[in-house]
């Protein structure tokens, strides 16, 4: 074999490769099986919308997919609505599914809403399963005390089934705890005596579904049913106990007060006596000087508190406390 024929085969052998190679590039932007599908299917599909799907870097598979689906449940959703958004962002074939339950449900649910609900990062296929299969919410223990001031704990079950209109911007499933926990709180709290609630616990719910708590949320309250009522502590003795220990400190504290305002008065009448006593000496020495004073007088006045303080002395007894001693 010369070397020109070689070379032909090589060419030959090239030219089928980039025939090969031009046939795998149209066979991948033209998805030759799914445009066949869709066009088997009644959810007709051009070739070259699938083609410019490809360039935009949308997977055909799955529009074309839920297109089919969307085509056999009677639900007509054009594709550009659908690539739109799948480059949002959003989950198209969820979105279908959606649409396809709510419509077998007849739940009104256009494209649009269902659209914008699972761009919020709501499960729009859960919320229109949860419509028609009502979720029960559990709330956890909730202790409340009644006018007569015994604690109630109380655990109670909310059932609720989503409201697609409110979906998107409406409240959770903790705003519905909390505003279920509020109410029980304030019904039992304005109950005369915790037996009234143990004896009509249906009262509790009659009360709080009376309020409208799932306004502004995404779910609507069907019942609330009480599941446990406990007793717990006799919070209004507690308090009383509390109020009277308080007000005892507070009467000690002024006792206390009194108490040592008048010994520090005490001392202070001791310390003037004492202070007057210390005169005395001084008094009789300016006397003596000035001659008004004698010494006989001076004398039978010392005579007279010796037999004082003789006197208080055999006075004393193991009972009886000694008398202060008096200034010479």
């Amino acid at each position: 074999m010369g070397i020109s024929e070689i070379m032909g085969l090589f060419g030959n052998f090239s030219v089928l490769v980039g025939l090969l190679a031009v046939v795998a590039i149209v066979l991948y932007l033209a998805p030759i099986p799914l445009w066949i599908a869709a066009w088997a299917s009644g959810a007709y599909v051009g070739l070259m919308t699938l083609i410019a799907m490809r360039l935009r870097r949308v997977p055909p598979g799955v529009i074309v997919t839920a297109r089919i689906s969307s085509a056999k449940a009677g639900i007509d959703i054009s594709i550009n609505d659908l690539e739109a958004h799948y480059l949002a962002g959003g989950n198209v074939v969820r979105v279908v599914n959606a649409m396809i339950s709510a419509d077998k449900a007849n739940i009104p649910l256009p494209f649009k809403r269902a659209a914008a609900i699972d761009l919020a990062g709501r499960n729009v296929l859960e919320a229109v399963q949860m419509s028609v299969l009502p979720k029960v919410i559990e709330t956890p223990k909730i202790a409340a005390v009644a006018k007569d001031g015994i604690q109630l704990m109380v655990i109670s079950r909310v059932t609720v089934r989503t409201n697609i209109e409110r979906l998107v911007g409406g409240a959770g499933e903790e705003t519905i705890i909390a505003r279920v926990g509020e109410g029980m709180v304030s019904t039992i709290g304005a109950a005369v005596s915790h037996k009234s609630v143990l004896e009509n616990p249906d009262h509790i719910s009659k009360h709080i579904l009376s309020k409208g708590l799932d306004a502004g949320t995404a779910y609507e309250i069907l019942s609330i049913d009480i599941a446990d009522v406990n007793v717990g502590e006799n919070i209004g003795a507690k308090l009383q106990i509390d109020q009277a220990n308080a007000d005892k400190q507070i009467a000690q504290a002024k006792a206390e007060e009194r108490r040592a305002m008048a010994v520090a008065l005490e001392q202070e009448m001791r310390a003037r006596v004492v202070e007057a006593e210390a005169e005395v000496p001084r008094a009789m020495a300016e006397a003596l000087r000035q001659g008004t004073l004698g010494v006989m007088d001076y004398y039978r006045m010392k005579n007279v508190q010796a037999d004082t303080a003789m006197r208080d002395a055999i006075a004393v007894t193991d009972d009886t406390p000694p008398a202060p001693r008096r200034a010479a």
